[in-house]
């Protein structure tokens, strides 16, 4: 009994619909995507049982056929997003070609669904099936690199947590109402203002010798970034 009361469980533990009773009128994906557009709408904040029922056009107490409350709803949003993600690509070529590629997706992901990084930040990714073959997938690109279980494991998290980074930064760089933030120039000016002032001489030799930065683009320094850290990771070094 003590096992079976303090054994983890999630709204994939239990079957979409019980043995008895009528057929059920809408199933869990037709739920999660409306609650998907919801959020996308008018925020994380916004999804709770009796808005989805308003948008669903239905009584709050009839989804409750379906979940057991709002937190397996989100858990079946975050798991929604991951079946967005496309897995049909074959592995076995170039695995950091492969994994990169996937990191791209995970982050256009998240600029999607801002809300969903706020989401895993609260209550931690509770792996729904979905997620379960992106990781499965990821681990399968990862199978001809070098590096321990352990160590692949760890590079498909920095992996997410870089994807959420870029989504973030992306979502933050033209904020409503103050375009002037969203200038890359212009903060670099800046700070190359503030270096000549002379009180920071190691950010001055950093700049002197870095040279004027390249256009801003995200994708090529989010690959950048992933093609350096990821061979580390693993123990390989820098490709």
């Amino acid at each position: 009994m003590a096992d079976r009361e303090t054994r983890p469980t999630t709204v994939w533990s239990r079957p979409e619909r019980g043995a008895r009773g009528p057929a059920p009128e809408r199933s869990r994906t037709q739920i999660a995507a409306a609650a998907l557009a919801l959020a996308d709408a008018e925020g994380l904040a916004a999804v709770s049982m009796r808005a989805l029922a308003q948008r669903l056009g239905t009584g709050p107490a009839s989804l409750y056929r379906y979940v057991g409350s709002r937190d397996e709803l989100l858990d079946l949003m975050a798991d929604a997003v991951a079946g967005e993600l496309d897995l049909s690509g074959a592995t076995g070529g170039d695995w950091l070609d492969d994994l990169v590629g996937l990191a791209l997706q995970s982050r256009d992901a998240h600029v999607r669904h801002p809300w969903l990084a706020d989401l895993n930040d609260r209550r931690g990714e509770v792996l729904g099936p979905h997620a379960i073959d992106y990781l499965d997938h990821a681990l399968g690109i990862l199978a001809p690199a070098p590096g321990t279980a352990g160590q692949k494991l760890e590079a498909i998290g920095l992996l997410g947590g870089l994807a959420v980074l870029f989504a973030r930064r992306e979502a933050a760089a033209t904020p409503a109402g103050d375009p002037s933030t969203g200038d890359p120039a212009g903060r670099a000016a800046h700070l190359a203002a503030v270096a000549a002032e002379g009180r920071h001489p190691h950010l001055l030799a950093a700049l002197t010798a870095a040279g004027a930065p390249p256009p801003a683009d995200r994708d090529a320094l989010f690959v950048r970034l992933l093609r350096r850290l990821l061979p580390a990771m693993l123990g390989q070094g820098e490709p």
